[in-house]
């Protein structure tokens, strides 16, 4: 396997020929992150900026990741322009795309966004203010048209526990074989469960819209009394459902969770009536499917994720035995 260090060597040089098509002047690249996307801060006179290389497949095999990331930035932008929610500019490149491709890679680039992560220790102020912004960003994509063809994810049954997807580049399949026979148990009775309840949700609007699919605290940024959305990459169609859930799940633990649950539920009934909650666990075990496979996908392919392989399985593992 290709260290890190040399994987994001090489990306970084694919990132500096993706800047030439973009009117940002003497751009100064600073690594942030190497994980579904390479990541990193450009600093110009221009402003500063975001940059991101796409991975290959991120939005399956058989689909146009130009198309994909295509139809995230238009939503940005129709919420830059008609919301007055807080989320990354997207920029377009000086052929006036969304996306620039180099070394056949996709590339795009969002305005910065500033703010302090509240992960760490969250206190219920966080979740209000989180569970708001969800809500406002779910009555939005309620009512939005896209203006071309919306080419997203659709975070149904077959893409969370199907073969719809890759990890890393490793089928999704294949990742299901990767997993410890304690954590492939778990997941296959929370795939029996959950083919019953997305049958009996159906995909109605009551229950299924665009949804941002990732909005753990790592992806909110609080500035004041603001939140300032981030990462929208995993963005498509999917139940509301499923975007409570996920700043949940990896707080569920926590002492004040149940203060936490409140607060997010509260926040987000100010601005949004509340869909049925009665199946909100199971959307919590399914986001730990979805990050259980994705992270073993991942470890294939970079050295960083394989080095937490067995405690992340064995962390999963002991999380789902305490809430199936």
């Amino acid at each position: 396997m290709e260290s890190k260090r040399a994987q994001v060597a090489r990306i970084r040089r694919t990132a500096v020929r993706a800047l030439a098509g973009y009117a940002i002047d003497e751009p100064r690249l600073t690594f942030i992150a190497h994980g579904e996307n390479t990541t990193f801060r450009v600093d110009s006179p221009s402003g500063r900026f975001l940059l991101r290389v796409h991975r290959p497949n991120r939005h399956g095999p058989a689909v146009d990741s130009r198309l994909a990331v295509g139809s995230e930035l238009d939503w940005l932008a129709a919420l830059q322009a008609e919301t007055d929610l807080n989320v990354p500019t997207p920029i377009r490149a000086r052929d006036g795309e969304w996306t620039t491709t180099a070394d056949d890679l996709v590339c795009s680039v969002l305005g910065w966004q500033g703010g302090r992560m509240q992960a760490t220790h969250p206190r219920p102020i966080h979740f209000r203010r989180v569970g708001s912004v969800l809500a406002r960003l779910h009555n939005h994509a309620a009512a939005w048209t896209p203006p071309t063809k919306l080419v997203r994810m659709r975070w149904d049954w077959e893409t969370f526990f199907g073969n719809t997807m890759e990890y890393g580049g490793v089928s999704a399949a294949d990742c299901w074989d990767l997993l410890p026979p304690p954590v492939r148990a778990q997941y296959d009775e929370i795939a029996r469960r959950m083919r019953v309840i997305f049958a009996d949700l159906g995909e109605t609007t009551d229950s299924f819209g665009l949804i941002h699919a990732d909005l753990h605290l790592e992806n909110a940024l609080f500035n004041g009394n603001a939140v300032h959305l981030i990462d929208f990459d995993d963005c498509g169609l999917g139940y509301w459902l499923y975007d409570i859930a996920v700043p949940l799940w990896d707080n569920r633990y926590r002492d004040n969770y149940p203060a936490l649950r409140a607060a997010l539920l509260e926040g987000y009934a100010e601005h949004r009536q509340l869909p049925d909650l009665t199946h909100l666990n199971a959307f919590i075990a399914t986001r730990d499917v979805a990050f259980g496979l994705w992270f073993a996908g991942m470890a294939q392919v970079n050295p960083a994720f394989a080095a937490d392989l067995d405690k992340t399985m064995d962390y999963i593992h002991r999380s789902l035995t305490r809430l199936l």
